[in-house]
């Protein structure tokens, strides 16, 4: 396996954390720049480790995404809506999912792939809906609306199309893979 493009940038500003986060196809990792050599390699290495484990969650296989999609199903749905399969659609451009109830497939965009994981869940969310109920109308928006960040994923998908599908790659998510290094 070919080693990732790392970036490390040292701020004197920087004093307790450490971040990591992908920027024009490299990781950077922003550290203390009081650390020394052997510390930085440990904590590249932990970020490095972090932000794979990241990514790997939000690129799950179609058995990754069927699993989900049924988790999703009996916390907001009381386990009604039971997709036949789901799966990665890469012909979907238009769309970030879409749904046929009559045999219970569902197909997100791949463009999905690598955006947070709530958003995923989110669009999960809605094409099971839609396993329950056809339309847009009130019904439909009650149910989605019991997940806690359908509306924060809405906004995170109106502004990632308005941008063009480029969103940061840093981004909100940098928490997952941040750091403080007093705690060890």
């Amino acid at each position: 396996m070919e080693a990732p493009d790392v970036e490390i940038r040292r701020s004197l500003r920087r004093r307790r954390t450490v971040t990591a986060f992908r920027e024009n196809g490299r990781i950077v990792v922003c550290l203390p720049s009081r650390l020394s050599k052997a510390e930085e390699r440990r904590w590249v290495q932990v970020m490095l480790d972090r932000l794979a484990a990241q990514e790997k969650r939000r690129r799950p296989s179609d058995e990754g995404l069927l699993a989900r999609a049924g988790e999703l199903s009996r916390k907001y749905l009381d386990g009604r809506a039971v997709p036949t399969s789901v799966r990665w659609s890469a012909s979907q451009q238009a769309r970030w999912g879409s749904c046929t109830p009559s045999d219970g497939s569902i197909r997100l965009s791949a463009r999905l792939q690598g955006l947070p994981t709530w958003v995923i869940d989110y669009v999960l969310i809605h094409e099971l809906t839609h396993l329950l109920v056809n339309d847009h109308g009130p019904e439909f928006w009650a149910l989605v609306g019991r997940y806690p960040r359908a509306e924060r994923a809405r906004g995170f998908l109106d502004g990632y199309s308005h941008a063009g599908g480029a969103a940061s790659e840093g981004g909100e998510d940098d928490a997952d893979h941040e750091d403080d290094l007093t705690d060890d």
